[in-house]
């Protein structure tokens, strides 16, 4: 009997499959220390003075006020500048765009562009948008920066949801006489929402925690005002939190980790509302 039979598929698929559930609890298990480690060195800093005061080089007078508020104004920007490139991009790709070597060589690398370490477009952005074009260390440099790393992210999901819709909805809007943008807009769009609005989760989980990228384009670590435009400058709570860990005082540690508390939460609640909209959507399309 060969070495590769001697042990049987049954017994290895057990051993496989009891190895997975070994590798997944660890990791959830790891996850879980860690978030309670978090809340308890954290939860108790978290009141209603943490979210108003200003940084303070006291930890105990320091709060997240122009953090949360720069980190708001910075996402929002993101969005407006990411969303309508990326959707469009993933609709001319897959709706209008040819099926020759060009198109697959962008294709690729739109999708090896989403797997880039975020720091390469923290230092793309730096040359780019604040050398060259002149923004310096302003909100709308660091939302530029972000916009270039979430937008493989939308346009890849966005390409996938169009085509998993099935071509009987086009064929029965082409019957019906509507002309192709009529269809995208009225048929195609509608039926991929849910998968679109996965990638936008996706991709605002992934912009909403950035540190590397910020901290290359310049993000300062203490501001004490809160960004009126696109030209000031800013903070947002991950360079707060990192500001405050490199701190040696055990205020500071305590700070950071309500922080991380806060970050956690927006991310949560941000992620869940969301959720609901795309399943909302998907029961609302399905009757």
């Amino acid at each position: 009997m060969s070495r590769r039979h001697f042990i049987s598929p049954k017994i290895q698929d057990t051993l496989f499959k009891y190895f997975a559930v070994f590798c997944t609890a660890f990791a959830l298990l790891t996850l879980l220390v860690l978030l309670i480690d978090i809340t308890i060195k954290g939860v108790q800093r978290i009141d209603w003075a943490f979210f108003t005061n200003l940084p303070s080089r006291h930890p105990e007078q320091s709060g997240i006020y122009t953090a949360l508020a720069g980190m708001v104004s910075l996402l929002v920007l993101t969005l407006l500048i990411a969303l309508p490139i990326g959707i469009l991009s993933g609709i001319y790709l897959q709706e209008y765009g040819k099926r020759n070597r060009l198109a697959k060589f962008i294709e690729i690398n739109i999708s090896n562009l989403a797997g880039v370490p975020s720091v390469i477009y923290g230092i793309l952005g730096l040359q780019l948008f604040v050398r060259t074009a002149g923004l310096g260390n302003s909100i709308l440099s660091g939302a530029l920066t972000l916009s270039l790393l979430i937008m493989p992210v939308i346009i890849v999901s966005t390409r996938e949801a169009i085509k998993a819709v099935p071509d009987s909805l086009r064929e029965a809007a082409y019957g019906l006489g509507a002309t192709k943008w009529q269809t995208i807009r009225r048929v195609v769009l509608p039926a991929s929402f849910g998968g679109i609005l996965t990638g936008i989760i996706l991709s605002i989980s992934r912009a909403i925690g950035e540190t590397a990228p910020l901290i290359v384009v310049g993000a300062l670590a203490y501001v004490p005002f809160i960004p009126e435009g696109p030209m000031d400058q800013y903070t947002s709570l991950p360079i707060q939190i990192f500001n405050w860990t490199s701190r040696p005082q055990q205020g500071f540690v305590t700070n950071a980790a309500a922080g991380i508390i806060v970050l956690l939460l927006f991310t949560f609640i941000l992620n869940g509302a969301a959720i609901y909209l795309r399943n909302r959507w998907y029961k609302k399309t399905a009757i």
